[in-house]
């Protein structure tokens, strides 16, 4: 089964129906999985990683199978996603079996009776744990960014060749209409020869410093930073608003993302949404996209840097301000921003080209191209939309399906690493205070820079490594 997703076969495969939204009919009445049933063998899910995201894409793997165990090192997380789970089960009309809870992520691969695994952890943790789950025979969710490194990607595709199982990476905006829409817009030439992509993703919040502390009862602390350095916990106030506002300033919980050695920053919590779509729509994911030279126009960071690392280890650490650009053989230039309050927005995705431009984000889709499609629809062959309006649900759907079939799900692996390596080489520039990087998209190298290239991989603590 290929992994691999080019720009006409998104076309192509959304016509069909087998990708580019999920499945395309209802997914009628409860339980969702229900309509499966004749045709697949019944999910039977377990869950890793329980944290702010498992809220939303455990009950959606829960709409089509029952989930049979939950994991989690925090055992306050264990324990409410213990009581979410059974009130979803309810709901959905499954018959649960016996829930069972665990900390070590490796009992949920050993029971024969589990062939679906979701993944939500933190990212540092998503490799191993896909890797490790392949080589069980299971089918996995994973929560975006896939991978921490390029060479983590590298391992993904060899343990996904050797396993020949379903894998779905969790960047649902592949299965939301208005991204859908904007990649059509594109390849059915709407602006002309596509010229300049501008995504802006937001900038990192700070933090103040955080001193040691002890690390709370129910986390095991060790486990939490599985293949990272070893060191002190450390935990603040509690941040005014903002993404995981819930949790006190600190290493772990929601604010991972803000640490280079869990995580890389806004640039690849939202590039691997922005910057897909924004690769996607361009076709440029795949191996014959050439070389790629990166400029850094800015870059800021809240501590200070030495040979692209931090050199304090009290506060978040990743960029909050950046402007990198990414430019193809043939021209096209990508850049990749903190905001593009020039161009009138914070968040979202300007495509340019030589006919007009317009713009996406998950709130809208505006530009002359869209008003002229009252007048000049898309061809029908060109574009297939959802009929499920949740797109993480959808996005499931669609893996569920490819489950059975064998199919190419909407975001296979193949392509996200190929979209995300434009965002690892781009954190690379700006670690290395903006340095100029030429990329090869065929050798997966940088070119004739050692330093820069040591960051495209790191070695795990001992009794963490990745064995595919």
């Amino acid at each position: 089964m290929s992994q691999h997703l080019d720009r006409r076969q998104f076309l192509q495969t959304a016509a069909a129906g087998t990708v580019a939204g999920g499945l395309l009919s209802p997914l009628g009445t409860k339980p969702g999985w229900a309509k499966y049933a004749a045709r697949l063998d019944q999910p039977v899910i377990g869950c890793i990683g329980l944290g702010t995201r498992w809220n939303s894409i455990g009950p959606a793997a829960m709409k089509f199978g029952p989930c049979a165990a939950l994991c989690d090192v925090d055992k306050t997380h264990l324990e409410k996603a213990a009581k979410k789970t059974a009130g979803v089960l309810k709901k959905e009309g499954h018959q649960a079996k016996q829930l069972n809870l665990y900390e070590d992520y490796h009992a949920i691969l050993d029971r024969d009776d589990i062939n679906v695994v979701v993944i939500g952890t933190p990212d540092h943790w998503h490799t191993k744990m896909a890797v490790d789950a392949l080589a069980a025979g299971k089918h996995v969710y994973c929560e975006k960014p896939l991978t921490l490194t390029m060479e983590e990607g590298q391992l993904i595709r060899q343990a996904l060749k050797k396993s020949g199982k379903t894998f779905q990476v969790g960047t649902q905006q592949r299965s939301t209409d208005l991204f859908i829409k904007a990649i059509a817009l594109v390849q059915d030439g709407r602006i002309g020869e596509l010229k300049k992509i501008t995504c802006a993703i937001g900038a990192a919040p700070t933090s103040p410093s955080l001193p040691v502390a002890s690390v709370p009862q129910p986390l095991n602390w060790d486990q939490w930073l599985g293949q990272a350095p070893m060191v002190k916990y450390r935990e603040g106030g509690y941040p005014d608003s903002g993404y995981g506002k819930q949790f006190k300033f600190g290493r772990a919980h929601a604010h991972f993302r803000w640490w280079y050695e869990y995580s890389g920053g806004r640039m690849t919590d939202w590039g691997a949404h922005h910057v897909d779509i924004a690769l996607l729509a361009a076709g440029k994911l795949g191996q014959d996209a050439g070389k790629v030279q990166f400029t850094t126009e800015l870059v800021k960071h809240p501590v200070p840097f030495k040979d692209g690392m931090p050199t304090k280890d009290d506060q978040f650490n990743t960029a909050t301000d950046f402007h990198v650009i990414a430019k193809y053989d043939d021209g096209l230039e990508v850049h990749i921003r903190h905001n593009a309050d020039d161009l009138g927005f914070e968040n979202g995705i300007m495509f340019e080209g030589t006919k007009g431009r317009f713009f996406v984000n998950r709130g809208k889709l505006t530009g002359r191209a869209v008003e002229e499609l009252k007048d000049n629809p898309l061809p029908s062959e060109a574009l297939r939309l959802p009929e499920e309006r949740n797109s993480t649900v959808a996005h499931m759907a669609n893996f569920i399906e490819c489950c059975r079939t064998g199919e190419t799900p909407t975001s296979d692996a193949e392509s996200h690493h190929r979209a995300l390596s434009i965002c690892h080489v781009a954190n690379i520039s700006l670690r290395l205070e903006g340095r100029p990087l030429t990329w090869d998209t065929a050798s997966e190298t940088i070119l004739g820079d050692e330093q820069a290239s040591s960051f495209l991989s790191r070695k795990p603590r001992k009794g963490f490594e990745i064995t595919v």
